[in-house]
């Protein structure tokens, strides 16, 4: 399905009250994070849209012309990419540029602004401001390195500043500059909005489009290879892939998720990034026998469940903005019973809990719920000590915990907790104990931006 038609079909299922991610996630459409991207920008426009459509009365004009793909059409015309795809429908907006142009111009004139997102409420305003993270690229280590995507996009005209020192320069990016993440060391930042699913590098599973707080949860787990891994929500599978590269696809990786569609767009992406090892299954991680010979092996979950949403910077109607007080008790219950859950595998050895999620009932009450039955087999560690934002102080230990947000680490809001099991003969406490890790995985105990060990094979060099 063309891209232009599939955003204006989620829009319409909006107005249906159906959610934004079921419906861009079983639309069809294999690029969905630009279908996500696309939508969501519509949406945020989407009174100003309406005023254009009406102003430059292009519905009365183009009688076929439904109002969703005329919303979408619209936006990507005067705020987006300027229609790069579309064919007819392209070139039936193209017709109406000069009249849709004029009536932007008046609509500035009539509020008194100079620039587009002037004219947006002032409420989405901040939202717009909040979403300006840059672009972070991964790079898929089992199909090159870091330097190889470095040098194909410098012969692309892009201009290379090394190594990111703080924060303030990642928001100086501009234009097609670009840098090395301060913190993890194969991931490339670009200035947002930067757009590059058409890319090789992208079309071809080199690199991953993923926010830098997704991340995080992979790389705290650090696996060695040869592990057996659980991805206990794993769809739509960045985070699956990324184990897959900290692996080096050696080892096993057991991924589970509920909806056939989403699973369905998860097995496209692992396998165009080259993920082997990795076995899919249509189950609710709830309904996994921990005692099945099958995981007896399995020493690290990463468990990233559903949850509210609320840290991601681009959200539309179809989505809560601020879940009510009996949403999020459900949400923390389920919660719990899957971090539970997780921690029943008897051979399990270190957990990853994370959450795109900006309220306490659903990170740290959720952890100190579980710790509180678990705390004489498990402890919270110190991961990543120089991570800035900490978790919020609701119980001894929470400061173990990381935060992700746009104002303080320029990414998604994100929550995470790492969890491992005390060694034998260690002595364990009920309490919750903070104890910083002794024998530090990668991620943890590791100053950000450590350089990790040099590969002793060169990979394939791209053309």
């Amino acid at each position: 399905m063309a891209l232009y038609s599939a955003a204006a079909a989620v829009l319409t299922g909006l107005e249906r009250g159906e959610g934004l991610k079921s419906l861009v996630y079983n639309s069809g459409f294999p690029h969905v994070r630009q279908l996500y991207a696309l939508v969501s920008e519509t949406l945020r426009y989407a009174s100003v849209l309406e005023k254009l459509l009406d102003g430059a009365a292009l519905l009365q004009a183009e009688k076929k012309l439904a109002p969703q793909l005329a919303k979408v059409l619209v936006y990507d015309l005067l705020f987006g990419k300027g229609l790069k795809c579309g064919g007819r429908w392209k070139a039936l907006a193209r017709r109406h540029r000069p009249r849709l142009e004029a009536e932007l111009a008046r609509m500035k004139v009539r509020h008194r602004v100079s620039r587009n997102e002037d004219l947006l409420a002032p409420e989405k305003a901040v939202s717009a401001g909040a979403s300006e993270v840059p672009r972070y690229v991964r790079v898929n280590t089992l199909k090159t390195c870091v330097d190889d995507v470095i040098d194909f996009f410098k012969r692309q005209g892009y201009a290379y500043l090394g190594k990111a020192a703080s924060v303030e320069e990642l928001k100086a990016l501009s234009g097609k500059k670009f840098l090395l993440d301060l913190h993890l060391p194969e991931l490339l930042v670009f200035p947002p909005q930067t757009d590059l699913h058409d890319n090789l590098l992208y079309t071809s599973g080199h690199i991953i489009l993923q926010d830098k707080a997704s991340c995080l949860p992979a790389f705290l787990l650090g696996p060695v290879a040869g592990s057996h891994v659980i991805d206990a929500c794993a769809a739509p599978g960045n985070k699956t892939s990324h184990l897959a590269a900290i692996l080096k696809n050696k080892g096993q990786i057991f991924a589970f998720d509920v909806d056939p569609k989403r699973l369905a767009t998860m097995n496209t992406l692992l396998t165009r990034a080259g993920v082997t090892g990795c076995q899919l299954a249509q189950q609710d991680f709830l309904t996994v026998d921990p005692r099945d010979p099958k995981y007896s092996r399995v020493t690290h979950i990463l468990l990233d469940p559903s949850c509210s949403g609320s840290g991601m910077v681009t959200r539309g109607p179809g989505e809560e903005a601020a879940p009510s007080a009996e949403r999020l008790q459900a949400l923390a219950g389920f919660q719990r019973r899957v971090l539970n859950h997780a921690l029943s595998f008897p051979a399990l050895q270190r957990l990853v809990y994370s959450t795109c999620s900006l309220h306490r009932e659903e990170n740290e009450d959720v952890v100190q719920a579980v710790l509180q039955e678990w705390g004489w087999a498990f402890r919270l560690v110190t991961a990543f000590p120089s991570w800035p934002c900490r978790g919020l102080t609701a119980f001894s230990g929470a400061e173990s915990c990381l935060r992700a947000s746009p104002a303080e680490t320029f990414t998604h809001g994100f929550f995470v907790a790492v969890l491992e099991r005390y060694k034998e003969g260690a002595a364990a406490s009920s309490s919750l104990p903070a104890a910083a890790k002794e024998n530090p995985q990668p991620g943890e105990g590791m100053e950000p931006g450590a350089a990790p060990k040099k590969r002793k094979k060169k990979k394939q060099r791209m053309k």
